[in-house]
C-alpha cells in the first residue's frame, strides 16, 4: 500500500457536506477509496485498469438489479 498523505484525499463537490461519503486519492497508476468518516479504517486500492473496468461496468448497467 502506498503512503497516502491526508491532503491527497478529496470528496465529490456533490457531497455538499454530507457525512456518509467516500473520499478518493489518485496516484500514478492507482486510485484509493476510503469512508470519509473513518480515515483510519480500511482503504480500497485499485489499479487504473480495475477502476476503468468498474466504471465501464457501472455505465453499462452490469450492477443494476
Amino acid at each position: 500500500m502506498p503512503a497516502i498523505p491526508d491532503n491527497a484525499w478529496y470528496k465529490s463537490s456533490r457531497s455538499a457536506g454530507a457525512n456518509n461519503c467516500v473520499e478518493i486519492a489518485h496516484g500514478p497508476d492507482w486510485t484509493a477509496v476510503r469512508h470519509s468518516k473513518h480515515h483510519t479504517g480500511p482503504i480500497l486500492l485499485f489499479t487504473d485498469g480495475e477502476r476503468e473496468a468498474f466504471l465501464a461496468g457501472a455505465k453499462a448497467g452490469e450492477f443494476d438489479k
